[in-house]
């Protein structure tokens, strides 16, 4: 017996076209970072998370979780950041197999000097073709699938009072 609640044609429309704009986004912010700036926007959103964080730092587990990042792609990602001088890792005192991830004041030069070329980027990219209402629909939107996969980041008060780099 089939239950399959199969797409229907609209709903099939939507869902690909949201896949592939979310992709064809992804990659484009991507080579605009890499070509003027040398950092991946994997690179640079962990950048972002440790200039917002107290202290400039995050346990590399917390830094997971709000990179969306597994641990090995995280140590992987830091270890590239620490080698460009923009990340330090120092020792957690009360967990000898905890470390932490430091923005050093090299990171956040160089994260300031992309900033600005990165909004620019994302208006030309996203949000100059929306127009306010098509924004605040994708907003919504976006808003309630987070919301219904339990996003506790992207939900939490504190991380939407940031201005954002």
């Amino acid at each position: 017996m089939d239950e399959t609640p199969w797409l229907s044609q609209d709903e099939q429309a939507a869902w690909r076209s949201f896949y592939r704009a979310a992709a064809l986004t992804t990659d484009a912010l991507d080579s605009r970072l890499r070509a003027s700036h040398g950092i991946s926007l994997s690179d640079y959103e962990i950048l972002v998370h440790l200039s917002e964080a107290p202290g400039r730092r995050l346990r590399m587990t917390d830094l997971a979780l709000r990179a969306l990042l597994s641990r090995s792609r995280l140590t992987f990602r830091v270890d590239r950041l620490v080698e460009m001088g923009f990340v330090r890792r120092e020792a957690v005192p009360d967990d000898r197999r905890g470390s932490f991830a430091v923005l050093t004041d090299a990171g956040f030069v160089a994260l300031e000097a992309a900033a600005p070329d990165h909004v620019r980027d994302v208006r030309e990219v996203v949000i100059d073709h929306m127009g306010p209402e098509r924004l605040a629909a994708v907003g919504d939107a976006t808003y309630s699938m987070l919301e219904h996969l339990g996003d506790w980041l992207t939900l939490s008060p504190e991380s939407n009072a940031t201005e954002s780099l």
